[in-house]
């Protein structure tokens, strides 16, 4: 497996991989914006084949894990972990955020396990699966805890 910056030439890679989360015209545009801003990783197998990809945006200034995706066949093989490896090395603030559905178990498992905190939840973006959101803090400051 190999973790590189994308860039245009991954676009049709990363939409075959994952039609669903780029089947509107604002979604699209949302992952050409990060190819071309270079806020984009991309995970792949042999003969160059799209396994995963992770896309940065912001939030509230920070550095946010907008979007994390493994294909199915190569779940819980640590390609996820490689991922966020890279958001993290590239990381251009002092606190990273990343939210995830709290029916989401292996990226909360996952996010545990990388050292991020809980840091508050988003309710009414999903139905009945509240978005739960977390940091990890590079900046010297304690992480606020919540339960």
């Amino acid at each position: 497996m190999r973790i590189r910056s994308a860039t245009d030439n991954d676009f049709t890679p990363i939409t075959t991989l994952h039609p669903d989360a780029f089947a509107t015209p604002r979604r699209t545009q949302l992952l050409r914006d990060r190819l071309r801003a270079g806020d984009a990783w991309i995970a792949e197998e042999d003969a160059a084949e799209a396994i995963g990809y992770a896309l940065r945006g912001q939030l509230f200034g920070f550095d946010f894990l907008e979007l994390v995706y493994v294909a199915e066949s190569h779940r819980r093989a640590g390609v996820a972990s490689a991922l966020m490896e890279a958001f993290e090395q590239a990381r251009r603030t002092g606190r990273l955020f990343v939210s995830t559905n709290r029916s989401n178990a292996p990226m909360r498992a996952l996010l545990a396990k990388r050292g991020y905190a809980s840091s508050g939840v988003i309710h009414n973006l999903d139905a009945d699966d509240p978005e739960l959101v977390f940091v990890r803090r590079y900046d010297g400051e304690p992480v606020e805890r919540f339960t």
